[in-house]
């Protein structure tokens, strides 16, 4: 009964949170914050699937692998949050397995859309020349450059991935 309330909790928030996303392009700190309280609570009663430390180790970890990406421009704040709420219920382990799916899916998304703008080689060439230190993240940034996109679902993805299959 307690996976199959957290798999409703994971699928709730982060499908709601996505769906948020790519309306407003924001992540509601009242969902986030709804969504770590919820791990917590599980966790604290032994309700969960993973104990108390577990579940403030998954959010810490959410946190800290999606913090360099929001500070060198490339996610929002809201992305950050939405990891480390969902950290925990996944604990650790599996908040880590949902990092990498959400850089995956988030490559394949961010692929989809430079493919739908019209600039796939501009993109490419830019992330090549960012990666190898030719370009400095403030080009990417640029307003006309449009290329950015809501990431929730990709963290939606990649959250979904981690509960559900692993």
């Amino acid at each position: 009964m307690s996976e199959t309330l957290v798999l409703a909790i994971v699928a709730a928030g982060t499908g709601a949170a996505a769906v948020i996303d790519l309306k407003t392009r924001r992540v509601p700190n009242a969902l986030t914050m709804s969504m770590a309280a919820a791990g917590i609570a599980l966790a604290a009663t032994g309700l969960g699937p993973v104990g108390l430390g577990a579940s403030v180790a998954g959010c810490v970890l959410g946190a800290a692998l999606m913090l360099p990406g929001h500070v060198l421009g490339a996610t929002g704040a809201g992305d950050v949050k939405l990891l480390a709420a969902a950290g925990t219920l996944l604990g650790p382990g599996l908040t880590f397995k949902a990092f990498v799916a959400t850089a995956i899916a988030g490559g394949a998304i961010a692929v989809i859309v430079a493919v739908q703008r019209g600039r796939l080689r501009q993109t490419l060439t830019t992330t090549t020349r960012l990666a190898t230190g030719q370009a400095a993240a403030t080009e990417i940034e640029q307003p006309t450059a449009n290329n950015r996109f809501a990431y929730a679902p990709a963290i939606a993805i990649g959250v979904m991935l981690a509960a559900f299959v692993w």
